[in-house]
């Protein structure tokens, strides 16, 4: 529980550094059609929690995650140790 609750304060923290606010129904938006992200910082902030969190996402993976709520609920899953 404790390493779940260290990448979830690590992925708050990028996701912070991107405008991107997860408190209330925010967690619920969609990356491009409510928060206006453009597939290039999308991926930049795919690579950003990769890179911060010290995991590897599927590509697979990556295309069904549309909000951050599901983005954050994909890297939870992911082992730590990969």
């Amino acid at each position: 529980m404790n390493q779940q609750f260290t990448t979830l304060k690590k992925a708050v923290e990028v996701f912070h550094t991107y405008g991107i606010t997860l408190a209330g129904a925010r967690k619920n938006d969609h990356f491009i059609t409510n928060l206006n992200m453009d597939p290039i910082f999308i991926n930049g902030l795919i690579f950003e929690l990769e890179y911060q969190l010290q995991v590897f996402i599927q590509e697979e993976k990556i295309c069904s995650a549309k909000t951050p709520k599901e983005l954050i609920a994909l890297l939870l899953q992911i082992p730590q140790d990969n």
